[in-house]
């Protein structure tokens, strides 16, 4: 990994628009689906997934046979992951809320669940049963009545049965074997085996992403996510065999990973460049590790602490681990993080799979205006105002001015109307 000093760093980051060649096949797709519905949903399964399928919701003889194949230890881990995260999750929930005042005038917020959410789940060598627990827990939580899944089938026609064993657990409703833009299609629009839903969640490949885009207005989404990223902040406390395999745990996911250590010690930036070269040589996926961290890996050495959280912020990474000495003393300066991770054992997969906080991040520096995934993201708010006639009355003209000058004189009307009968009352 490079060493440099923070001055020579950029930390720009791109988000992947697509050539123009998969921008028009997604939209062609889009159309077609749209408007042929689940033929053209058969078609795109055949010619992407190398499977002709009649039938594409997953039946209950699949589901059983997945609970046969999937160990008794992935399920109970996936099952005390599950409860992890609801136990977090479900400190999130909001509730509907009204105000009176003396004048009888009543204000409030009524907070419903959306009624039918898509969680699109990637399938293949790619297949995350713990997106699905992440995706589909704060849904439920948030009190979805119907959360589905859609995820491309392998080549026999089937779904990988962790994935469907994840679904189970969360409560997932239904499950449909769909992959790609036809599948952000099918949710979007409806075809005739595939309700329409409210909103559509997940990470997908680039066509995947730029279906999501294409289709926000019509159905809204979570994020249109980059590739993942983390950040580690450390002091010559750290260990750096830790901070090297950490960095690696995010570089394996993709060839345009970002992993990066800000430090305050040139000998702790020696070592973990040295450390992330020795773990690299066995790892399973080193071709995809090894060009994250050549392209977009780096070791930034600062002067003190407070340059290394300023260069953080300014980085804004999905990710962060902050390795020093008494961490906590110091969370406050993190401004701009979607997952901030304390301590030495405190190692970034730990939240991807298990202490229960959600692993859909923003991505990209998008951390500096937005969250990660939770249970706010599955619900609506509707205002409530019944306005009092004594405060009509008082307030009237205050409105009225302030409709005049916005030229809206047809706002204005609608209260001198009431206001004229309110005169005629006295």
């Amino acid at each position: 990994m490079r060493i440099m000093s923070a001055s020579q760093f950029d930390g720009k980051r791109t988000v992947d628009s697509g050539t123009t060649d998969q921008q028009e096949a997604v939209q062609a797709i889009l159309l077609e689906v749209r408007k042929r519905g689940d033929e053209a949903l058969r078609e795109y399964t055949e010619r992407f997934d190398r499977v002709r399928l009649q039938q594409f919701r997953v039946s209950e003889a699949e589901f059983a046979e997945a609970s046969e194949q999937v160990t008794p230890e992935v399920k109970a881990a996936l099952e005390e992951a599950a409860a992890n995260i609801r136990d977090f999750h479900e400190r999130q929930v909001r509730q509907s809320w009204f105000t009176t005042k003396e004048s009888g005038t009543l204000l409030g917020q009524i907070i419903r669940p959306l009624k039918r959410v898509g969680l699109y789940v990637p399938g293949g060598t790619a297949a995350y049963p713990s997106s699905v627990l992440m995706n589909a827990i704060p849904a439920k939580i948030a009190g979805v009545p119907e959360v589905v899944i859609t995820t491309p089938p392998g080549a026999d026609g089937k779904i990988n049965p962790a994935i469907l064993v994840a679904a189970q657990i969360a409560g997932v409703n239904e499950i449909y074997k769909v992959g790609g833009a036809q599948a952000v299609a099918a949710l979007t629009y409806g075809t005739e085996q595939i309700l329409a839903v409210d909103k559509i969640v997940g990470p997908g490949n680039i066509y995947v992403a730029l279906a999501k885009r294409e289709v926000f207005g019509l159905v809204s989404i979570d994020m249109v996510a980059g590739p993942s990223e983390i950040a580690v902040l450390a002091d010559d406390t750290a260990n750096p065999r830790y901070v090297a395999a950490d960095l690696l745990s995010q570089a394996e996911h993709d060839p345009m990973s970002a992993a990066i250590l800000v430090t305050t010690s040139q000998t702790l930036a020696e070592a973990v460049a040295s450390e992330v070269e020795r773990q690299l040589k066995d790892l399973p996926r080193k071709s995809i590790a090894e060009a994250a961290v050549r392209d977009h890996g780096a070791i930034l050495v600062v002067n003190d602490l407070d340059e290394g959280f300023a260069v953080i912020n300014r980085i804004a990474p999905e990710h962060l681990e902050i390795m020093i000495d008494e961490p906590f003393a110091h969370l406050g300066k993190v401004e701009n993080a979607g997952a901030i991770f304390l301590g030495p054992y405190s190692s970034e997969p730990v939240g991807d799979y298990f202490a229960g906080s959600n692993h859909v991040i923003p991505t990209n520096g998008t951390a500096r205006f937005s969250s990660p995934l939770s249970v706010d993201d599955f619900i609506k708010k509707s205002s409530v105002v019944s306005y009092s006639k004594s405060d009509l009355r008082e307030n009237g003209h205050k409105i009225i001015t302030l409709a005049e000058q916005e030229g809206l004189a047809a706002h204005g009307r609608a209260i001198a109307e009431r206001l004229r009968d309110l005169d005629s009352e006295e």
